[in-house]
């Protein structure tokens, strides 16, 4: 009886134990747009995540940017969606969650490893629900090429005047492009122009919730302003830069054939596999000596869990180690220029991302000022803001009728601005 007892105690114990194993064997798939990624993922990620995970096979399998949106949202519907959902930050998003299509993983352990902007990226308004872990962040600024500065004798400037001054150096050379960014793929004039150097006139955070309450317009003066300069830097963005798209840009700084590319961080892997010279990095100036600098350090990706998975504990255990210390270092120095959003401490190895992240003890941050809550609507700030910041560059409106195009387009849906 004894013996049986033991028998049966130890049969029922091992089987427990298998079934705890076997449930963790699975197969997940991640959904990305970062198809570049594709090697370091499945070279490095992966393999560290199964070293200590081994019954979880992980796949990635992204999908083209210009085609991600609605290529998931297909898949979302269709109930072919990948375990794992990497989430562009705010709206987007929380439209998932709120469709049911991205699972509320509030309780998930690892969350505490992010400070409270971090998370607010993938919260709902009320921050009472999370559906996405934080993965990274990217710093907007100016790469330049060092070299290029150190054959003109020109340092990188720290106020609006010594940024003018050194293009007007760099001009009167003749030998490089000022400033390498066109307008023809319209992003990039929002993105690395208007929400680039947009902060260190609206005054960052507190112009951005400005917006947002409905104490402040887009056709004040501090958001005006940018547009202003963005019409200077017109003089020194090369010839026929109305037909320049987003790879010519890269490919006139990356050539060595510009001196100035605005930008963000996530070129710098990209640029440092393509550029032949040594680059450098400063912040967006500030208007005078002394002023407070603003970067925009946007939260630009995190990872969620697809809510119809067939895989929930197993999904729930990679976000668990996506969370982890360990997938912080090792993203952010696998991908320089992705910057963890973790509060883990560690070196981040590469001499231009660490230039870059170390504006964050210099600076005050914030993000895409169209990017929560402002663009929910029709139309959509974020798109009319591409749009009006190229005819800003195109001469096609003054700085003063863009501001007025995207307070318009905002004041036609969003209440706190109809007052």
């Amino acid at each position: 009886m004894n013996t049986m007892l033991k028998t049966t105690t130890a049969t029922l114990a091992l089987c427990i134990a298998s079934g705890s194993v076997m449930a963790q064997d699975a197969t997940i798939t991640i959904e990305s747009w970062r198809s570049e990624d594709q090697a370091i993922w499945d070279n490095v990620l992966i393999p560290a995540f199964q070293e200590s995970h081994p019954g979880i096979e992980v796949q990635f399998t992204p999908t083209a940017p210009t085609e991600y949106n609605a290529a998931l949202n297909a898949r979302l519907e269709g109930g072919t969606a990948g375990d794992l959902i990497v989430c562009r930050p705010f709206d987007g998003s929380l439209a998932l969650f709120e469709r049911g299509q991205l699972a509320d993983i509030s309780d998930l352990e690892g969350l505490s490893n992010f400070p409270d902007f971090a998370r607010a990226a993938w919260q709902t308004d009320d921050a009472s629900a999370t559906f996405c872990v934080p993965m990274a962040s990217v710093i907007h600024g100016f790469i330049y090429n060092a070299d290029a500065f150190a054959e003109l004798g020109l340092e990188e400037p720290t106020t609006v005047d010594e940024f003018f001054a050194v293009l007007d150096a760099i001009q009167e050379d003749g030998t490089y492009t000022p400033l390498a960014i066109g307008s023809a793929d319209q992003w990039e004039a929002a993105t690395m122009a208007y929400t680039n150097i947009g902060p260190t006139y609206w005054g960052g955070e507190a112009g951005r919730q400005a917006l947002i309450e409905g104490s402040a317009a887009f056709t004040d003066p501090e958001y005006v302003a940018p547009f202003e300069v963005m019409e200077r830097w017109t003089d020194y963005m090369g010839r026929s830069y109305q037909a320049q798209g987003y790879t010519d840009s890269q490919n006139l700084f990356t050539l060595g054939r510009a001196a100035i590319y605005p930008t963000g961080s996530w070129e710098i892997s990209g640029f440092n596999a393509q550029a032949d010279f040594e680059m450098g990095a400063f912040p967006p100036p500030v208007q005078a000596a002394g002023d407070t600098c603003y970067i925009s350090d946007h939260t630009d990706i995190g990872i969620g869990m697809n809510a119809a998975t067939d895989n929930p504990e197993a999904a729930r255990t990679f976000l668990e180690w996506v969370a982890s210390p360990e997938f912080a270092e090792l993203y952010t120095n696998e991908l320089p220029g992705f910057f963890s959003l973790s509060n883990a401490e560690f070196e981040v190895e590469d001499p231009l991302a660490q230039e870059m992240i170390s504006w964050r003890q210099e600076c005050e941050s914030t993000i895409r000022v169209a990017h929560q809550i402002l663009s929910r609507g029709e139309p959509n700030t974020w798109n009319n803001m591409w749009t009006v910041s190229a005819n800003v560059f195109n001469d096609a409106a003054s700085p003063e009728e863009a501001a007025a195009a995207l307070q318009d387009g905002l004041a036609a849906w969003y209440a706190p601005q109809q007052n």
